[in-house]
């Protein structure tokens, strides 16, 4: 499968994806990413973690992907990754911001597995993988962090529960999303209200010279999130505040 790119083809389509961001990364980094897509598409073979597999889409759609939002993060800023699935937004993040620490939060077991030895391999420290549900870990660890971020996980109005918890007040919720937002955003009036939020920005672009629409909806904590939320595993999804 990787045939397909050698290392130094991989290296200049990485860093020209990159170069769009105003990203610069060195060669432990660039070698980091190189290390993390062979672990993941010899992984993907025992369990599912992505259905992309051309390495030059695993370079956009999930490394470049997932740096479009490093501009949001203050230098030093503690950032949890909720529903991260095979650490995206961060596990690049962490790779191209060392200066983060971070937390990799997803409920499947089989996947943290899959995270620890990414981890381990690229020898990347202060940042953790976490087995739990969101709105578990959440009620231990009350606003906690700088930012909670989360990619393509769930509809803004659910996933506002799963997020703005962690998010100490000051600082920001970073949800990830594909093209049409419009609805989910006036769904979500509500939930980001009542949980402590308001729309800070809600960006849309495209994904480097693809078609690829992408929208960045970021969320300012104003407010401390009530006690009540987020309410038990399962139900947010069920009955989302609108």
């Amino acid at each position: 499968m990787l045939e397909k790119m050698n290392k130094q083809e991989f290296n200049q389509t990485l860093e020209q994806g990159v170069s769009a961001l105003s990203i610069k990364l060195n060669q432990n980094q660039l070698d980091q990413f190189y290390t993390m897509m062979n672990l993941l598409l010899s992984w993907n073979e025992k369990i599912n973690l992505t259905a992309i597999t051309d390495p030059e889409e695993i370079i956009v759609k999930h490394f470049v992907d997932s740096l479009t939002i490093s501009s949001y993060l203050k230098q030093g800023a503690t950032v949890i990754d909720v529903g991260t699935g095979a650490g995206f937004p961060g596990i690049p993040l962490k790779i191209a911001r060392p200066d983060l620490t971070i937390t990799l939060l997803d409920s499947l077991g089989k996947r943290v597995k899959f995270l620890e030895e990414v981890i381990h391999n690229l020898k990347l420290i202060q940042i953790k993988a976490i087995h739990a549900r969101a709105e578990d870990y959440a009620q231990q660890n009350r606003e906690q962090y700088d930012v909670a971020t989360s990619r393509a996980v769930a509809k803004l109005s659910v996933l506002t529960e799963y997020l703005l918890p962690f998010v100490t007040v000051g600082g920001i919720a970073v949800s990830m999303k594909g093209a049409e937002i419009k609805e989910e955003l006036k769904e979500a009036e509500k939930a980001i209200h009542v949980l402590g939020g308001k729309i800070e920005e809600a960006k849309s672009f495209s994904l480097l010279a693809t078609e690829m629409k992408r929208n960045i909806i970021v969320l300012k904590k104003v407010s401390s999130t009530p006690q009540k939320y987020p309410r038990k595993a399962g139900i947010p999804a069920k009955e989302p505040i609108e």
